[in-house]
């Protein structure tokens, strides 16, 4: 993946590279000449509330969770193209996650055996505390 290529989040969704944004600056740190001349950090931005390949429901979504833009920043790798496919996959993983809709959760009761198992657990346990505690006079 580089600056040419859409990047596929599923599939009926793919980012076509006109809508990504690609900068490439110098990676801070240290490594020597390279570093200070090699433009191997790499900054990756779209534009969700340009999109054009976005639904409206989609870009509600994803607007909402990652804002107005996505942007992505990598520095790990000396080499610049490996720091765009990583960018790449950050971006879609990204996308991908704020995309999922959580299914809304149903509260439920404890079943009467759930309710017995509870009870049953606290009369065991004062059982026990009771066995712990010192003999009384009377019980001499």
């Amino acid at each position: 993946m580089g600056p040419d290529v859409a990047i596929e989040i599923d599939d009926r969704l793919t980012i076509p590279d006109a809508e990504l944004a690609w900068r490439f600056s110098p990676s801070g740190g240290p490594g020597g000449q390279h570093a200070n001349r090699a433009s191997t950090r790499v900054e990756l931005t779209w534009a969700i509330e340009r999109s054009v390949v976005l639904t409206e429901s989609q870009r509600a979504r994803l607007m909402a969770e990652l804002g107005t833009t996505a942007t992505v920043s990598v520095d790990e790798e000396r080499s610049q193209a490996r720091n765009r496919d990583i960018a790449a996959q950050r971006l879609a993983e990204r996308v991908r996650a704020a995309l999922v809709v959580d299914k809304p959760r149903r509260p439920t009761r404890p079943s009467k055996r759930a309710k017995q198992r509870r009870v049953d657990a606290k009369r065991q346990r004062a059982r026990d505390k009771q066995l712990r505690r010192p003999p009384k006079r009377d019980d001499y």
